[in-house]
């Protein structure tokens, strides 16, 4: 009680760096300043009567969560959904992914007014929340609403576990409150029962369920043609300082007539990437303005919810977010595409799923900037051994399939009083 006391306080006292965060953030995205009210827990109109209330905090739980909207909408036809997140990203790729199927909505700040406003306002049947959004004010005022919440495609590193851990009088109830947790790994299991979670079933990762889009797949197609016979690999979702590293190596040791694809995690950072590539005297096109030519080293992919066509197309990509500690990001995407895969020595965000493709011949790890590029080169040069690359790729991505079926078995068990 005291532990969750002191950190209400510390919300209300910082608040004004909240606000700040909205405005630095809203400079190269206005939207940020758009529904404030919701991120309070006020809300126009009225609420359907019958809604279960799904929460992916931005796109890419927002797109995992495609397959277990699905399975919801099939299973509860009478009820609506209500996807809520917290970020402009987030709500744009629920309108790309679902239009007005589902009702979207900011999730409020944890307040515990602003919490108990949005389960009066929805009074939702039941809540998922995706991955690991673990807020303690809100599970209190689910439990006070006699809302059961379940945590969903669940995963928490060993290192997360030990910053959960620091303040475990706080997140000790609020994990204990959850109606169920499913989690994709063994090991996600034993940390979240550590940390409170009571009821527990591994039920594997919701991504490998979802399907590339099969227009995005043609797009990739079409590039790849109009592009030609020459070699292609993607690095894809790189983050800041990245793209400064890979470009150095690449320029080390650059195939003839190569092209490199490269794609930034955030849409922010095209324009300080495009300025990186024109500083350092790259022959580079943007994706929203042309497509490659003959004389093009790079192409900078500048467009959002684009990454199957861009797997697609490459012949070999690497995973950003891992040449730096910064934890990787997922190659579940990569590896449904086809596409086999490099990564760096930093994927602690998806250690199981790197190593289960590592060790099905689908994914390859590198120790540095230096060992990408030289890969990235010997690879392009053995069409043999991409080949097998890229077939153990989507014999992996098939062999983990069928976590959206699980997921929704276990939820119905445990939420089944509450769907009226």
């Amino acid at each position: 009680m005291m532990a969750r006391l002191a950190y209400s306080l510390l919300l209300y006292v910082g608040a004004p760096l909240i606000w700040l965060r909205l405005a630095w953030r809203s400079r190269k995205q206005p939207e940020y300043l758009s529904h404030l009210g919701e991120r309070y827990g006020f809300y126009p109109g009225s609420a359907p009567t019958k809604l279960i209330w799904v929460h992916a905090v931005s796109v890419g739980e927002t797109r995992a969560a495609q397959p277990l909207i699905e399975g919801l909408l099939a299973r509860w036809p009478d009820h609506r959904i209500l996807l809520t997140g917290m970020t402009p990203t987030g709500r744009a790729a629920g309108r790309e992914l679902y239009g007005d199927r589902v009702i979207q909505a900011y999730l409020p700040y944890d307040y515990p007014g602003a919490v108990a406003r949005f389960f009066r306002h929805f009074s939702p049947a039941f809540g998922i929340l995706m991955e690991t959004e673990i807020w303690p004010n809100l599970l209190r005022a689910a439990r006070g609403a006699g809302v059961p919440v379940v945590l969903a495609n669940a995963r928490l590193s060993a290192r997360s576990a030990r910053g959960y851990g620091r303040f475990r009088r706080l997140v000790e109830p609020a994990f204990a409150t959850l109606a169920g947790v499913a989690a994709q790994t063994q090991g996600d299991a034993e940390r979240l029962h550590a940390l409170g979670a009571r009821t527990i079933k591994v039920s594997g990762n919701l991504k490998f369920d979802v399907l590339p889009p099969a227009d995005k797949i043609a797009l990739g197609r079409q590039w790849r043609q109009a592009i030609g016979s020459r070699p292609v690999w993607l690095a894809a979702s790189t983050r800041e300082g990245e793209e400064a590293l890979v470009l150095e190596a690449w320029r080390r040791v650059a195939l003839a007539g190569a092209l490199l694809v490269l794609v930034p995690r955030h849409p922010q950072r095209f324009d300080e990437v495009a300025a990186l590539l024109r500083q350092q005297g790259w022959h580079a096109v943007r994706r929203s303005e042309a497509l490659p030519n003959g004389n093009t080293e790079v192409w900078l992919g500048d467009s959002m919810g684009e990454m199957a066509a861009y797997f697609s197309l490459a012949d070999l990509a690497f995973v950003g977010g891992s040449l730096l500690p910064l934890g990787g990001q997922n190659l579940i995407e990569a590896a449904a595409c086809g596409c086999p895969v490099l990564v760096g020595p930093h994927t602690f965000n998806f250690l199981q799923a790197t190593e289960d493709a590592i060790a099905a011949g689908a994914a390859q790890r590198v120790a540095d900037a230096d060992g990408l590029g030289a890969c990235v080169v010997g690879l392009l040069c053995d069409a043999e051994r991409l080949a097998a690359m890229r077939l153990a790729s989507s014999d992996f991505a098939r062999a983990h399939q069928g976590a959206a079926e699980r997921m929704l078995g276990f939820i119905a068990r445990w939420t089944g009083r509450a769907v009226r």
